[in-house]
């Protein structure tokens, strides 16, 4: 893979690098680990081995296979696969030991996201970004935003014992071309964001702020 390639591998996969309140690999580390990396999957693949050796007991890689164990009992396969619209796979990226959940990077062809695993029932959910845990447990967010393909839509979902369900949704206008995010406190979430190619910005969100869109009745 070109140079120039391989460099924009590493800054898309960095992009993912959050303060999860959970366990993923800090950005520097992704980096040097992504440096050489032939495609995002196989930079997955990198990223999953220092994860297995940080996480005994909690997922095993056997070839195509990744087996995620569920608690207190159980186990949950995920399996790499290439049809004609291109590869598809799964590998362990994060586990967020306050919900008890497994975070796994996908790609499908050229599409990545995340699938979040609630160990204690088994339910999957797809993700089209890295979650953020808040301080309290309770929510997530996701910002799905990039400088093409995503739906350019931050997203927060509620978190129970039982499921994980999207409470609230918000479209910035004008779209931002790259964002991440943090939580300050427990109702209030913090974006950096950049729209085309001005200087990055800062802007804090409540989660009873009016621009919020209610997913759920």
């Amino acid at each position: 893979m070109p140079s120039s390639l391989r460099a924009g591998l590493t800054l898309a996969m960095l992009a993912f690098a959050s303060r999860s309140h959970g366990i993923s690999l800090p950005a520097p580390q992704i980096a040097e680990l992504c440096a050489n990396a032939e495609d995002q999957a196989h930079c997955g693949r990198l990223i999953e081995e220092v994860q297995l050796k940080r996480l005994p007991g909690l997922a095993v890689r056997d070839g195509d296979d990744l087996k995620v164990s569920l608690f207190p009992s159980g186990m949950t396969m995920f399996r790499d696969s290439v049809a004609i619209s291109g590869a598809k796979s799964f590998t362990l990226w994060d586990y967020m030991d306050w919900i008890n959940a497994v975070v796994l990077f996908t790609t499908d062809g050229d599409q990545t996201g995340f699938v979040l695993l609630q160990r204690t029932n088994g339910k999957q959910y797809r993700l089209p970004a890295e979650p953020v845990l808040s301080p309290d447990r309770q929510h997530l967010v996701t910002v799905d935003v990039c400088a093409k393909i995503c739906d350019g839509e931050v997203a927060v979902w509620r978190v129970t014992r039982d499921a994980i369900v999207k409470e609230l949704t918000w479209k910035p206008q004008p779209p931002w071309s790259d964002a991440s995010a943090i939580w300050l406190d427990a109702g209030t979430i913090r974006f950096d964001y950049a729209i085309g190619s001005e200087e990055r910005r800062k802007q804090d969100r409540r989660l009873n702020d009016p621009v919020w869109s209610r997913s759920l009745p």
